[in-house]
């Protein structure tokens, strides 16, 4: 028991102290899990064999991603998909699996043998993707959703690799009598079936997982509710999803798609947002873990002895990957930095490569010394997939800004100047565009999502597609005449640049600009803005004001309150300011800010229990008190 205790310590302590470093340095947390891997694994040798063990529960965490990421669909949403889903992600299959074969046939396999490695490398890192581009908000760009339906696909195709693969063995790896050993752990219901039998226990597995998700869980899950425990919930959920997990390896289907058809079927479930947050923290923590075996297994002793092998595979996978993804890109009309990073995001190998692998050499289908070399093939892409995406970040998507930039600024020119300029029009700049267009006022608006742009195209708000806080940009949209400028973009460190640019060289123009929060606001006074609102400020006001009336206290008194609250923080952000522009010149030791802010708390608790003045009955609504129970 004690060393099991040392290895958890060990995972976790390399876990906390390694990804949080990766996040800060912009490499991401996947990056950060891999190289803690490495570190415990390969490097200082502080855990071994048991890594391949753990892998494999590990592996649970893709289940439960799956699960979480079929909850956020519904069965309307997937088949408007159907599309990209079975033309995309089939082609995408079909060619890779093809030219894998193909490249493995030419290093020497058997032709057997070489489809089998095809197989593995038309499959893409399902947890490493979907986590990376859920982390950098790219999930609903047009490369992220183009991205996840290839993926979805691999996760069905698997099922018929799966099929196939005992098909495959090699008659040279046959033991004695003949038969494939199954490598499992005995349990099945499909073992030794007939064609038609196995096919029809399959189906029925999976009617199972329908028709129980949409009739029993309901039942289930108020049943549990009934009790008040809340840990009874959450031991439900795992349940739930391990139920799944195990009766689709029963029937030697993908845990992973039985989960994610389960996550499906109870995507309208009223209990669908505690099964989130229930299921949540171990999806994480698991996916963490995976990814720590993953670099923890890496062979340095096979990397070193077959380095020439290992690198050249590596760099034709991905290659040869890669250009596939780019032609199939632009045959779908996925253009731009969209292409790329579906190109980019999707040219590894995936972690089902590794269960394929355990399979093949399980059904005496490639070679074990075979399977180690492919197997560190596929854990070297996985590690190089998180620094595609920072390419993608820093390179390709820079270069596509600045061009598509220098390609609107031609249309700019041409008599599109307003005395408003807004810059950003995402949720909060539509907001601003909408009001000033109601007034008659107006305005140039710029983004550089063209998705946005075509958004307001539509309601006949003159707009251009360009990353405002190139200078050039601004020039041309009419900064020199514009006597307001709004900065609504969803960009911390962009916001900032543009404030500082504009009061630098038109020092005459208004800038009202977005915050994200209280530090950022500072940031943004800093650099000048002449007005800086925060983008949850207002909002968290007018709901506070709903939850004293909510809790008894009369409309108006509570309207009260909402402006004292504000008029408070008016008359005291000047000293907050000076207090905090300490802080960032780096006098951190000073404890000035701290108990200024805890003083202007007790202010402000004082100002709330003062006597108001009682309002005129004109001004005052009708209003009855919420019951109390």
């Amino acid at each position: 028991m004690t060393a099991y205790f040392i290895q958890a310590f060990i995972y976790l302590l390399a876990a906390v102290i390694i990804v949080p470093l990766a996040k800060r340095f912009g490499l991401g947390s996947v990056l950060g899990y891999l190289v803690a891997g490495v570190v415990i694994g390969p490097v200082t040798g502080l855990v071994g064999q048991e890594a391949s063990t753990i892998q494999h529960f590990a592996e649970f965490g893709v289940v439960m991603m799956l699960f979480l990421v079929g909850m956020g669909l519904d069965p309307k949403s997937l088949w408007a998909k159907k599309g990209r889903l079975f033309g995309l992600g089939g082609l995408q299959v079909v060619l890779t699996a093809a030219a894998g074969m193909a490249l493995a046939w030419w290093l020497g396999l058997e032709w057997r043998a070489a489809l089998t490695a095809g197989f593995i490398f038309a499959l893409s890192s399902t947890a490493i993707v979907l986590q990376t581009l859920s982390e950098k908000g790219l999930s609903k760009t047009e490369g992220g959703r183009n991205s996840f339906s290839v993926l979805l696909f691999q996760d069905i195709a698997v099922i018929p690799m799966l099929a196939l693969i005992p098909l495959l063995a090699l008659p040279e790896l046959r033991d004695g009598s003949g038969s494939v050993p199954s490598g499992g752990s005995g349990l099945s219901l499909v073992a030794g079936l007939p064609g038609w039998a196995h096919a029809l226990v399959v189906v029925g597995a999976v009617a199972a997982v329908i028709v129980g998700g949409y009739y029993l869980s309901r039942p289930v899950f108020r049943y549990v509710v009934q009790s008040g425990l809340r840990e009874i919930f959450t031991a439900t959920a795992l349940m739930l999803v391990i139920g799944i997990a195990a009766l689709m390896s029963l029937v030697n289907l993908s845990p992973a798609l039985g989960a994610f058809l389960a996550g499906v079927v109870l995507a309208n479930s009223e209990f669908r947002h505690e099964l989130k947050a229930s299921i949540e923290p171990f999806k994480g923590l698991l996916l963490g873990l995976f990814f720590i075996t993953v670099g923890a297994g890496i062979n340095f002793q096979i990397l070193v002895a077959e380095w020439g092998t290992v690198v050249s595979l590596v760099v034709a996978i991905i290659a040869i990957k890669a250009l596939i993804l780019l032609v199939l890109a632009r045959m779908f009309g996925i253009r731009g930095s969209n292409g790329w990073l579906f190109t980019l995001g999707l040219a590894q190998v995936g972690e089902f490569g590794f269960v394929l692998l355990t399979y093949s050499v399980q059904n005496r289908v490639i070679q074990t010394d075979v399977s180690e070399i492919l197997s560190l093939v596929v854990a070297l892409t996985m590690f190089l997939t998180p620094v595609f995406f920072i390419v993608y970040d820093r390179i390709v998507l820079p270069h596509y800004r600045r061009r598509s930039q220098g390609d609107e600024r031609e249309a700019d020119t041409i008599d599109e100047r307003a005395p408003v300029i807004v810059a950003g029009v995402g949720r909060f700049g539509q907001v601003v565009c909408r009001l000033l267009r109601a007034n008659d006022i107006p305005i140039v608006a710029l983004d550089h999502e063209f998705e946005q742009i075509e958004n307001l195209r539509k309601i006949n708000i003159k707009s251009f597609f360009g990353d405002a806080s190139r200078p050039g940009l601004l020039e041309t949209a009419g900064i020199e005449q514009a006597s307001l400028l709004v900065v609504a973009i969803d960009d911390r460190e962009r916001t900032v640049e543009i404030v500082k640019h504009v009061k630098k060289y038109f020092p005459n123009v208004w800038v009202l600009a977005r915050a994200f929060d209280r530090g950022h606001g500072y940031q943004l006074r800093e650099a000048g803005a002449d007005n800086v609102v925060s983008e949850t400020y207002l909002s968290a006001l007018e709901l506070g004001s709903h939850a004293l009336t909510a809790v008894g206290v009369h409309p108006m008194r509570a309207r009260q309150m909402t402006w004292a609250f504000v008029d408070h923080e008016r008359a005291h952000e000047d000293e907050l300011f000076e207090a905090w522009k300490e802080i960032e010149e780096g006098i951190n030791f000073s404890p000035r800010y701290g108990e200024l802010f805890m003083k202007l708390e007790e202010a402000l608790n004082s100002a709330m229990h003062r006597e108001w003045e009682k309002p005129k009955s004109e001004d005052v609504p009708v209003w009855t008190p919420p019951p109390h129970k």
